[in-house]
């Protein structure tokens, strides 16, 4: 999604959101991540406006006051968060961890291949298809993606074949190097 991402050439435009819009997209993301309950207040404040970026491919993004990027998403699809924001809130997603063979494919922005996810040294944590998930990479600390399943976990260990999560945001892809929005 954000390989060929270039934040000069990519933003179309930022607008500052009315309040029952803000209210709405923080109610969306409770919804979508609950274990964000106790820091929600602390990632977008109510009392501080966030703005929305739009951008060519029909991308929008969701930036705090300070021009942090936090969310993202991709039409009408699912917010997700950014990689930034997932390292600081690790428990916010489902993680699904990959062997070391796989780290170099997902870094150039490679889909994670079944295989990926069920060889030693790969783990799952089971979700349903088209669940947001962290990708780990094994004997690493911090996601190195962020994707969304495309079989659930149960399927991915049966079939073992095909891809079994489309990395959406990876590490140093555009958004990664993306600099925060005034």
């Amino acid at each position: 999604m954000f390989k060929k991402f270039d934040e000069k050439d990519s933003i179309s435009g930022v607008q500052q959101l009315k309040s029952s819009v803000q209210k709405s997209i923080r109610n969306k993301l409770l919804e979508l991540y609950p274990s964000l309950d106790d820091y929600l207040d602390g990632i977008l404040p109510k009392k501080d406006g966030f703005r929305l970026v739009k951008c060519h491919d029909h991308i929008e993004l969701i930036v705090n006051s300070g021009g942090e990027l936090l969310f993202f998403r991709q039409r009408e699809a699912a917010w997700m968060p950014t990689l930034r924001l997932l390292h600081k809130y690790p428990f916010m997603l489902p993680a699904e961890q990959v062997d070391k063979g796989a780290i170099r494919f997902v870094l150039s922005g490679a889909n994670i291949m079944c295989p990926g996810l069920t060889s030693p040294g790969a783990k799952m944590t089971e979700a349903p298809k088209g669940t947001v998930v962290a990708v780990m990479a094994e004997g690493k600390q911090h996601a190195l993606a962020v994707g969304i399943t495309s079989m659930s976990t149960e399927d991915i260990a049966k079939v073992n074949k095909g891809v079994g999560v489309e990395n959406c945001h990876y590490l140093n892809d555009g958004l990664w190097q993306m600099k925060p929005v005034k």
